[in-house]
């Protein structure tokens, strides 16, 4: 009886790549959490998550930064200064067996692709799971914020969904600068086990139960960023951007407690803090954008320059149209919404606004 043999050839490497891949499947079914994104934030939580000696399973949809985090053990576009431990990172390209790998999945991808992200999912996919999202934007068609989102879609109840917000800039996380996070859930025990993931000494945790509030606060900071970006483009000193944040964190309030009237502090970190920092900060992609069209880019080479996604852009179409669905004035966000997608002249908008705020 002859002996199998396995000769050289196609066949070999394509075996050898599925063998390699089962192990793979196996390895994952033991880690903590799953990232899914690619982005700067996503870098850091995984960097902090490593940090506190967490496994991780690491979904990263771009083959260029999958190779190179696989065999570098770095992202090549993303705070490349942050080397993972390769023991604790396990990047795939298979959104399927990230999300079966761990019992809490962390979502980190700009809103405007959030579905396309999970399209190769089932609808019953997060069944048993933690599903958290740290994306600060709205889902474009839906005009949803992510946790609603992931309810609806995914049919998922609120006490299994936890919001992760700021104030936060990934650049300053990945260089260990004190920094307070906030976790809000319907489910405390699930908002405290997640928070439990990050406490360290540079990240501090606070635990919220206002599951609408914090989100879509974290989804109206970035159009007021933008609003702030324009009026500096345009000239304009901190003490008028000063005034004109102020006036954001009003009309902020006034919007999240029409949409979400339960009681609430918009003084909070989560709620105040992440609009300052957004709208102040060298690293708030969100200012940039405005800054660039305050100096007189056009909005869309503006974004052409962008090497991040800005996501106030697609939260101010959104927010505009939840705006006129529920009768609510936000000036502020409307003029952002004006300079952005119906051409109106940045320094009319501004100017107009000078007379209104107080």
């Amino acid at each position: 009886m002859r002996g199998f043999f396995l000769s050289p050839g196609p066949l070999l490497p394509s075996i050898l790549y599925l063998c390699a891949r089962k192990l793979l499947m196996s390895d994952l079914t033991t880690t903590d959490v799953t990232v899914v994104g690619s982005g700067s934030w996503a870098t850091a939580m995984t960097m902090v998550l490593t940090s506190n000696g967490k496994r991780v399973s690491w979904y990263i949809d771009r083959p260029e930064i999958y190779r190179h985090v696989r065999r570098y053990h770095q992202n090549p576009h993303y705070i490349t200064s942050v080397q993972f431990d390769p023991e604790l990172i396990i990047p795939t390209d298979d959104i399927n067996i990230a999300v079966r790998s761990s019992k809490t999945i962390i979502l980190v991808t700009p809103a405007a692709f959030l579905k396309a992200e999970l399209k190769g999912l089932n609808n019953d996919s997060f069944e048993g799971k933690i599903v958290c999202s740290a994306i600060k934007g709205i889902i474009p068609g839906n005009n949803t914020v992510v946790g609603e989102y992931i309810h609806t879609v995914y049919n998922i109840g609120y006490n299994n969904i936890v919001i992760i917000t700021g104030p936060s800039h990934a650049e300053e996380v990945a260089m260990e600068k004190l920094t307070y996070l906030t976790f809000a859930s319907a489910g405390q025990a699930n908002a405290s086990e997640v928070a439990g993931f990050f406490s360290n000494r540079w990240i501090m945790t606070i635990i919220s139960s206002d599951i609408f509030g914090t989100e879509y606060a974290a989804v109206m900071k970035n159009i007021y960023a933008i609003a702030a970006g324009v009026a500096h483009g345009l000239g304009y000193g901190d003490n008028f951007i000063a005034v004109l944040l102020a006036n954001a964190a009003g009309e902020m309030s006034r919007f999240v407690t029409k949409l979400s009237p339960e009681s609430r502090d918009i003084t909070d970190s989560s709620y105040l803090g992440d609009l300052l920092v957004t709208g102040y900060s060298k690293f708030s992609r969100n200012r940039s954008l405005g800054h660039m069209i305050g100096k007189g880019y056009t909005v869309q080479n503006a974004l052409l320059e962008m090497t991040q996604v800005a996501e106030g852009y697609y939260a101010a179409d959104c927010i505009n149209e939840v705006r006129q669905k529920n009768k609510i004035e936000i000036p502020i966000a409307e003029a952002v919404y004006r300079i952005l997608y119906l051409n109106s002249p940045p320094a009319r908008e501004i100017r107009n606004l000078t007379k209104i705020l107080r």
